[in-house]
């Protein structure tokens, strides 16, 4: 059977079984599935039956795949089921959780319940726990993990196989081993593939690398992320202001983080602003307006610059009343090939293909590309005009207006496509709020501008 189906199937035979008040028959259908596909299930179950239903289901689950469970969970979904049990299950929940999921759920819970759940944790995990949440919401160290794998330079490989065995379990991966001296600083690093391929009796200080890539406890999450797209690394070691280790952050928390990267850049794209972690249907209707208003009258403000330049240009277009008919067409073509060459700027500085030093080259590309367009475009449109203006005294004279109009908008919209983000990012500024709205706010007063200037030069309005 397709898995998709099975996995529907199953969500409609829990569904069911929980009108029915059948618990326990639900919770062996849910057993069925891995535990991220048990947390989609719990998920329906809350939006959809209830959520004590929910809390009774998950209750019942066993204690190791609830936990498990309880880790896939949105941290909106997380609070609702710990509100709802007790605080033994609580205090069993947070013990077992990895430890960078275990902090980012106590950043969500009430402060009472957080200090309850501290209260019961040994002094030194207590300890860690309160430096890690102190650190910036969207640095590394708030992402980072001190569950890794640390050797010494002076152990061989069978001890270093060994210390794996005996605290391999305790730690978020064990693929990557750190090498530290008295210090706790850095020294090195060597993989597990290294360490299983090399004799036994072989010094682990012969087999590290020490030209290792790591990062500052309080760099960006979105410095972090790129670093992991361009290394490929499984997991980035964190140091702090002295060199010291003070974790590592993996692949699995950097996934958060790209997800949340992308949507906040898609969100200023179309001019949201003040992006929100809560989903769409969560946000209540004044949260959606307070995230689109302010972008939307400042761009409105913008239009009353278009609209003095057309009261500019009033009498000649009642002279010439026809070119009116054009203004849609060149304005849109603008906005369209600004927000092309936007989009791919913005891409570029986002995936690190671009930087602020590529910025005459982007510029000079952008020229001979949008000439290339503009001139396409500007053939077709002037044929077009010919076509619709036969009869008129004036006919190839306002073809050759609007033609050359649309090859010098198409020309001056790109460039400033490609240059806005370049500039954002210059003055430190997101570039993707140099998108859509801003480009089209920008050429279309640029093509207002551009075409009527010429219709003087040309028709001499």
């Amino acid at each position: 059977m397709d898995e998709k189906r099975e996995f529907e199937e199953i969500v409609e035979a829990v569904l069911e079984l929980l009108e029915q008040k059948k618990y326990t028959a639900a919770r062996n259908e849910l057993l069925l599935l891995n535990a991220a596909d048990i947390a989609e299930v719990m998920t329906e179950i809350i939006d959809e039956v209830s959520l004590d239903d929910a809390i009774i289901i998950f209750r019942m689950l066993p204690k190791d795949i609830s936990v498990d469970v309880f880790s896939y969970l949105s941290s909106d979904d997380q609070v609702e089921i710990i509100n709802g049990i007790t605080d033994r299950e609580i205090s069993y929940i947070i013990e077992e959780l990895d430890f960078d999921d275990k902090i980012d759920v106590l950043e969500e819970l009430p402060a009472n319940l957080v200090d309850k759940i501290l209260e019961k944790t040994p002094k030194h995990e207590r300890s860690q726990i309160n430096t890690f949440l102190n650190y910036p919401e969207n640095c590394a160290g708030a992402l980072m993990t001190p569950e890794y794998i640390s050797l010494r330079r002076d152990m061989t490989v069978r001890e270093a196989l060994d210390h794996i065995k005996a605290v391999g379990m305790d730690s978020e991966t064990i693929y990557t081993c750190y090498i530290k001296d008295f210090g706790r600083k850095l020294q090195g690093i060597i993989s597990l593939k290294t360490l299983v391929i090399s004799d036994d009796d072989t010094p682990i200080e012969d087999l590290i690398h020490t030209d290792v890539v790591s990062v500052n406890v309080y760099e960006d999450q979105e410095e972090v992320s790129e670093m992991f797209q361009r290394y490929g690394f499984l997991a980035i070691p964190v140091v702090d202001n002295e060199e010291r280790l003070v974790g590592i952050v993996t692949m699995d928390d950097i996934f958060d983080v790209i997800e949340e990267e992308t949507t906040e850049d898609i969100e200023r794209m179309a001019g949201v602003v003040d992006s929100s972690t809560t989903e769409y249907l969560d946000m209540s209707v004044m949260q959606h307006v307070r995230s689109r208003l302010p972008w939307l009258f400042f761009l409105m403000l913008s239009y009353i610059l278009t609209g003095a330049i057309l009261t500019h240009f009033e009498n000649g277009l009642q002279a010439v009343i026809c070119l009116v008919t054009y203004m849609p067409m060149l304005m849109g073509t603008g906005g369209n090939s600004g927000s092309q060459s936007a989009t791919l700027i913005i891409r570029g500085i986002g995936v690190g293909d671009l930087d602020i030093q590529d910025a005459a080259r982007v510029l000079w590309k952008e020229f001979r590309v949008s000439f290339t367009i503009g001139a396409c475009l500007s053939a077709f449109t002037f044929v077009r005009v010919m076509i619709e203006q036969r009869g008129d005294p004036q006919q190839i004279s306002i073809a050759l207006t609007v033609c050359v109009a649309m090859l010098a908008i198409v020309v001056i919209a790109k460039c400033i496509g490609g240059m806005l983000p370049m500039i954002a990012r210059k003055i430190g500024i997101d570039p993707a709020l140099m998108a859509s709205p801003m480009i089209a706010s920008l050429t279309d007063m640029v093509s207002v501008t551009t075409y009527f200037m010429l219709a003087s030069l040309i028709l001499g309005i």
